[in-house]
């Protein structure tokens, strides 16, 4: 009996105020909470509010059999609180069905798996304890900030206790496998659930594409598809960005009418069931361990990172900020908890996303997220508050300027 697990991304960065490199300093508060609150509101009335009462509908009409899981970031629930309380509400109230299963990952969506294990592990510690205190559920499963996976990745989160980590389903890392199985990380006592990023992009990417040749995408055809893999998988792994109802995929679409009619339509089969990812560990066997031979991640063609460190710019900003914060350990301003807290959101792989200057169809993707005019701004700008931020904290300014980086 075959089934399908909803996964849906909660993210909100925390941008940063323009911060010109003839200032003798920048604004102490970095962050710009004006533009912050209008994009969580708006976020708040498109997406979250109809999205969250959509699923609560959904989960007293199929009288549970509709199941599904979020993955929230400590930086969009620390906006939220500031911002759109009533977001909060809504979750905690679809925590109270039983019937969705919080994700534990990086309080500050970071890159922190990458360059610094001991800051990635307190970090997941503390996301961990927001899921505690918000929603009474201790996490189970890891995902890591967007998707970012190879099996250290696995072996950090198996060191932490999870049962189960979250990684995208490129076809190279797969060659003749199929996403739709539960395997295990090569060494370690964790499982491996994989995303079908085909199905799950027709509805994250193409729903409204009408230049797609599946346009218009329907209930019935998507659950159509899904219904195929019956007798060649034992789980089709649905992940994507929350915002994809109502933000990216606006409500003109139809995506509400298909969020509302697409379980039904896949519970129409009777050997099928929905359910969440660690319902999904518990059911299913492993079929086999899946090595991870680069690094991938769910972002653009690629599956890869370049869009957070494909070029020197990036690579600066993270090579930069990461030394930061280490010498901010090292002395007492890493026991005040402001300055790290204002440190770790300036870790939010956004931040490095802006600075993408990929092209083509991806380019436009990461222009259209970005609030800066071009990634050369996206740079300097955040390469002068890391300046002012060294002073302010440290009082020195050793690493060289960006001018001297580019």
């Amino acid at each position: 009996m075959p089934s399908v697990c909803f996964y849906f991304q909660v993210h909100q960065p925390q941008r940063i105020k323009r911060c010109s490199f003839f200032n003798v300093t920048c604004d102490p508060q970095y962050f710009d909470d004006e533009h912050n609150k209008r994009v969580m509101q708006k976020v708040a009335q498109k997406c979250y509010l109809p999205a969250n009462r959509a699923l609560l509908k959904l989960i007293r009409r199929l009288d549970g059999a509709f199941r599904c899981a979020f993955s929230i970031t400590g930086v969009a629930v620390d906006q939220m609180r500031r911002f759109a309380p009533e977001v909060l509400e809504s979750f905690i109230e679809l925590a109270e069905t039983g019937c969705v299963e919080f994700l534990a990952e990086t309080y500050y969506h970071s890159l922190a798996a990458l360059y610094d294990h001991k800051e990635f592990k307190e970090q997941v510690d503390l996301h961990i304890q927001l899921m505690e205190e918000l929603f009474h559920q201790r996490p189970q499963v890891f995902r890591n900030t967007e998707l970012i996976y190879a099996d250290f990745v696995g072996h950090l989160a198996a060191e932490m206790g999870f049962r189960a980590v979250l990684a995208e389903g490129a076809q190279d890392v797969l060659g003749w496998r199929s996403p739709n199985f539960v395997y295990s990380v090569p060494e370690a006592p964790i499982r491996l659930l994989l995303k079908n990023y085909r199905l799950s992009d027709d509805v994250a990417f193409r729903f409204s594409d009408r230049r797609w040749e599946e346009w218009p995408l329907t209930a019935d055809k998507y659950a159509h598809w899904i219904h195929s893999v019956s007798g060649c998988g034992d789980v089709v792994n649905l992940f994507m960005d929350y915002e994809t109802f109502g933000e990216h995929q606006w409500e003109s679409t139809g995506i509400f009418e298909f969020l509302d009619y697409l379980p039904e339509a896949v519970l129409l089969h009777p050997d099928w069931s929905i359910l969440t990812p660690s319902q999904v560990v518990e059911k299913y066997p492993v079929v086999a361990e899946l090595p991870f031979h680069r690094l991938t991640s769910w972002a653009d063609i690629e599956r890869d990172l370049t869009a957070w460190r494909g070029n020197r710019m990036q690579n600066s900003a993270l090579e930069q900020v990461y030394q930061l914060g280490r010498d901010l350990k090292s002395c007492s301003a890493g026991e005040d908890r402001g300055i790290m807290d204002a440190w770790r959101k300036l870790l939010t792989s956004d931040h490095f996303y802006y600075m993408c200057t990929k092209w083509f169809s991806d380019g436009d993707v990461h222009a259209y997220f970005s609030p800066y005019e071009s990634p050369y701004e996206a740079f300097v700008n955040y390469m002068n508050v890391l300046k002012d931020a060294r002073q302010r904290w440290l009082g020195n300014t050793r690493p060289e300027t960006h001018e001297q980086r580019v």
